[in-house]
């Protein structure tokens, strides 16, 4: 009778067939809180598992990436951006023979913590909030402290993959950038966010006028493609040549200057463009005043998490709440507190 594939048959699998470089999940760090293991998934699967039946994870589907609460059925949204660098981090695991459980698990749970109104809402949160505002540290207390009645125990090789994947405007593979994720999984999760966000996100501004395709750098069309698709296949076989059997992510310095240029692009013509600006004008006044009105009216915040936090702490529950809302409840929210009844 054939063994049945459980997870110690998995761990065996892992141990044979991964790169040196891969990350085990039976030598995971492990948990906060121990915990007995599970007789078929492996820790990791585990945590991918616990992530997706989380309430921040299916409130990611009404979630900004660029466009504010667009008109139109397929403009990227948070969910849709983060299954997008799930798929693009688990080709360049597999054909590099890492964890891919674990790259998966972090992709799905990298912007848990995000924000309505996209980067809009995290500059607005970070303004105004005295303790400061990153998506990627709220992504981290999410899962430590929001969800899963308080913590959602994930492995350490997660949560640090979920806390360093964000470059703050850095540039892809850059030796300056200010963290670094201590997983090569937490690595690739961290390229395949970028090669994600800048390649759908040229696609969302097409097909919303804010450029033409022929506004695109000829240069890095030339090396890299003139399709969405192209493109990204292009980057990814580039990263899995280039990193093959290394300890870290590399790319070829052709590549990695044609995307810095295009991403370049994109920051200057598109994120900066004056069409979005007065959305994003007015998502950062939602996005503030909520904050200062749940810092006078403490009693509101009677749904929002921890709500039994102490009167000092009423900045940091406001911040969770806000940072936990969908675009449309932040506008819904907005409309009661602020805008006048009509009488009658």
């Amino acid at each position: 009778m054939p063994r049945m594939f459980d997870r110690l048959l998995q761990e065996e699998l892992e141990e044979r067939s991964l790169s040196p470089w891969a990350n085990k999940s039976r030598e995971s760090k492990g948990r906060k809180n121990k915990e007995q293991p599970c007789p078929l998934r492996t820790e990791f699967q585990r945590d991918r598992d616990r992530i997706i039946h989380s309430k921040a994870f299916r409130r990611l589907k009404h979630k900004t990436q660029v466009f504010i609460a667009p008109f139109g059925d397929h403009y990227r949204t948070r969910l849709t951006h983060t299954l997008e660098v799930g798929q693009i981090a688990r080709t360049i695991a597999r054909n590099l023979r890492l964890n891919e459980d674990l790259v998966e698990a972090i992709a799905l749970g990298h912007d848990l913590g995000h924000t309505p109104f996209g980067h809009t809402g995290e500059d607005a949160l970070n303004e105004v909030h005295s303790g400061g505002f990153r998506h990627n540290e709220q992504s981290l207390r999410v899962v430590e402290e929001l969800e899963g009645n308080g913590n959602l125990n994930l492995t350490w090789e997660v949560k640090d993959g979920i806390l360093n994947h964000s470059l703050d405007k850095e540039k892809i593979l850059d030796p300056e950038t200010k963290s670094h994720p201590h997983t090569l999984e937490g690595e690739v999760v961290r390229v395949a966010d970028s090669v994600a966000y800048v390649n759908h996100d040229i696609d969302d501004a097409v097909r919303a006028g804010i450029i033409k395709e022929s506004d695109l750098p000829g240069r890095s069309l030339e090396t890299l493609g003139r399709t969405h698709r192209k493109r990204i296949d292009t980057l990814v076989q580039d990263m899995v040549r280039k990193s093959w059997d290394k300890p870290h992510m590399e790319m070829s310095q052709e590549i990695l200057a044609s995307f810095n240029e295009l991403r370049d692009f994109m920051y200057g013509e598109v994120y900066s463009s004056g069409i979005l600006q007065v959305q994003r004008k007015n998502a950062y006044r939602i996005v503030t005043d909520l904050y200062r009105f749940y810092l006078e009216s403490p009693n509101s915040l009677r749904d929002a998490p921890r709500k039994d936090a102490s009167s000092g702490e009423i900045g940091r529950v406001a911040v969770d709440y806000i940072a936990g809302m969908t675009d449309q409840y932040a506008l819904n929210i907005y409309t009661d507190k602020f805008l006048p009844k009509v009488w009658g």
